[in-house]
């Protein structure tokens, strides 16, 4: 869901002695030419979650020109595809908004024949409860949301729980909560001992009187750059996904994670073909080229998040694979949750109870 690489970062890890080499030697279906298609594609993805060079690397292995325009959450990208395409091929929701664009009729099948490295994805990742059958989406990336920290400020035990997040009044002031709705609710939620996907009015409630009762301990709601708040030294604490805080570490030894004992959110994020894309041959063989085992690779170890594709974690050294910040250990997943599509009641549920939340 939302991960990226902070553009205060000035180094990043190479791999493969130079990511601008990985266009050697990568299986994707090959290009053919296509009377109706220009060569170009229209990718519309997160804020840095793509290799360092891979759009370049697609044009140079198959001719095909990639533009990327970016956006900052779901909502933004439901809303902007809701009332009509403006003309983007490949799309990345996350999977209860790959659920929502199905029952909105937003996405178009995708041709498996036409997406050979497919096999390339782990067998648990090749089925998805939201996409029975992969028929809309392709696995991407995946990981959690955590507590990101300063080990200098704040314990290990502190970092284990939400409660030093909701109810704690240690870090007032030194704490930046994410900025959406169903993660700060939902994430109060598994405190309290409820999903992180209740439809309950009455739990919902309760989490939201939580939230406002400590509301004056947060610093900021942040729109998807608690790292960056984190990395500066303006919080102590950051609720973030994991990739985000994970970059940070890179930079700074004293940031850590942790992955509270109560869970969270477990989410994983998916490529698929916008309804109406001017461009879907080329989709096709975008998404496919995302797939290969080096290219996709390439993308993991710049952007630090937790790859699905068994191919490339082969290609990725230790300090990837065995990184619990990436890779979380199963004691700490089962207490996590993938979120749903809550529907259009529900969601009410939430934008109200976030609506009284900010105007506290």
């Amino acid at each position: 869901m939302k991960r990226r690489y902070s553009p205060m970062m000035t180094s990043r890890r190479k791999f493969l002695a130079g990511s601008g080499a990985v266009a050697a030697g990568l299986t994707f279906a090959p290009y053919k030419s296509f009377s109706a298609e220009e060569k170009k594609i229209n990718f519309y993805n997160w804020d840095t979650y793509i290799g360092e060079t891979t759009l370049d690397d697609f044009n140079s292995a198959t001719g095909i020109e990639a533009k990327m325009d970016l956006f900052a959450d779901n909502d933004e990208l439901f809303a902007k595809l809701k009332e009509g395409n403006p003309g983007y091929d490949v799309i990345v929701p996350t999977n209860d908004y790959v659920e929502r664009m199905i029952t909105a009729d937003m996405l178009v099948p995708i041709d498996h024949n036409k997406i050979p490295n497919f096999s390339n994805i782990e067998k648990s990742f090749q089925e998805a409860t939201f996409d029975p059958g992969r028929k809309y989406s392709l696995p991407y990336m995946w990981g959690t949301i955590a507590m990101g920290y300063r080990k200098s400020k704040v314990s290990a035990a502190e970092a284990d729980t939400w409660a030093t997040v909701y109810e704690s009044d240690k870090f007032a002031g030194r704490i930046a909560l994410l900025g959406d709705a169903q993660n700060v609710i939902g994430h109060a939620l598994k405190l309290l001992g409820f999903s992180l996907n209740s439809k309950d009015p009455a739990e919902i409630k309760q989490a939201e009187e939580l939230i406002i009762a400590h509301k004056k301990n947060f610093k900021v709601f942040a729109d998807d750059n608690g790292q960056d708040l984190l990395a500066s030294g303006e919080v102590d604490i950051a609720q973030e996904w994991n990739g985000d805080i994970l970059q940070v570490m890179e930079e700074d030894d004293d940031i850590t994670l942790n992955v509270p004992k109560e869970g969270g959110l477990l989410w994983q994020d998916c490529l698929c073909i916008a309804k109406g894309a001017p461009h879907p041959e080329n989709a096709h063989a975008f998404m496919n080229y995302l797939l290969d085992a080096k290219a996709g690779a390439a993308i993991a170890d710049y952007i630090q998040y937790a790859t699905p594709n068994g191919a490339a974690k082969k290609l990725m050294d230790k300090e990837y694979i065995n990184n619990t910040a990436i890779f979380p250990g199963e004691a700490t997943l089962a207490n996590c949750e993938s979120a749903i599509f809550l529907g259009a009641e529900a969601t009410k549920l939430y934008d109200d109870a976030w609506t009284r939340i900010n105007a506290a």
